[in-house]
């Protein structure tokens, strides 16, 4: 039975920073929160950042956790509204039905598999090839590629949009016409897909103290989402999209549509 946990963390204490600079060290922190060692389940998690007085640390689990070491190391032990919360995700999996609409949001790491990089880095040569591969690129035709970031926003918007299929769902388009280049000339174009870059960042890492550091582009999308093949969409959520999920990426959720999201 799957699991969806919210847990709470404290930015001004020590383990807090240190778990939102390194990803690894936060990874390490989860998997010490499920019983059964070691972890052969599929973990996914995300990092929710934006208000600077109080994060939010998202979890999948297959097996119910146990988060009381996180609250102890960094969040607020003991204060209102500071328990971690435990939800079983099974009816919202049952909720997944074809041609239904949900709000999104995915955390990921978008990345092309190249065989032969222009410039590649230190880290990328020693990277294994990218397993959520493009038609024609490296992987699908058996070659060794080498990971390389997405590091435009359209470039990314287009991996995702890439994706969909594949994933089981669809981004509808939005319910108002993308204006023309210039204003009072054209026409409008058509409606553009009804999702939206929210965030991009980089992360830069280290796995042991001394060692190389780590660099991963992310891009934080949101919208809303159409179901078109439910298996394919409930194996989305529990398995994530694109590669470094062990760094908190890949991670997609799911929100019924309210009046104001259902328009957006």
């Amino acid at each position: 039975m799957p699991y969806l946990s919210k847990i709470a963390l404290n930015p001004q204490r020590r383990n807090a920073i240190t778990f939102l600079a390194n990803p690894h060290r936060l990874h390490a922190t989860i998997l010490a929160g499920l019983a059964v060692q070691p972890v052969t389940e599929r973990v996914l998690w995300r990092l929710e950042n934006d208000n600077p007085h109080r994060a939010e640390l998202l979890v999948l689990t297959d097996s119910r956790p146990s988060w009381n070491h996180i609250v102890e190391q960094a969040g607020w032990p003991g204060a209102d509204n500071s328990a971690p919360l435990i939800a079983d995700y099974t009816p919202l999996l049952n909720k997944i039905t074809p041609g239904r609409t949900f709000a999104f949001r995915l955390t990921a790491n978008p990345v092309q598999s190249l065989r032969k990089p222009a410039k590649p880095s230190p880290e990328q040569a020693s990277q294994p090839a990218e397993q959520d591969a493009e038609p024609g690129t490296a992987p699908e035709r058996n070659i060794r590629g080498l990971r390389v970031p997405h590091r435009t926003a359209q470039h990314q918007l287009h991996w995702l949009l890439d994706r969909t299929e594949r994933h089981g769902f669809t981004i509808p388009p939005t319910e108002e016409p993308t204006p023309p280049p210039s204003l009072g000339l054209g026409r409008p174009g058509p409606p553009a897909p009804a999702v939206s870059l929210t965030a991009r960042d980089i992360l830069r890492f280290s796995k042991r103290p001394n060692g190389p550091r780590l660099t991963l582009s992310t891009a934080t999308f949101q919208g809303r989402l159409r179901v078109t093949d439910p298996d394919l969409l409930r194996r989305t959520l529990l398995n994530g999209i694109g590669p470094a999920k062990a760094y908190g990426q890949g991670l997609l959720t799911l929100a019924p549509l309210t009046q104001e999201t259902a328009h957006a």
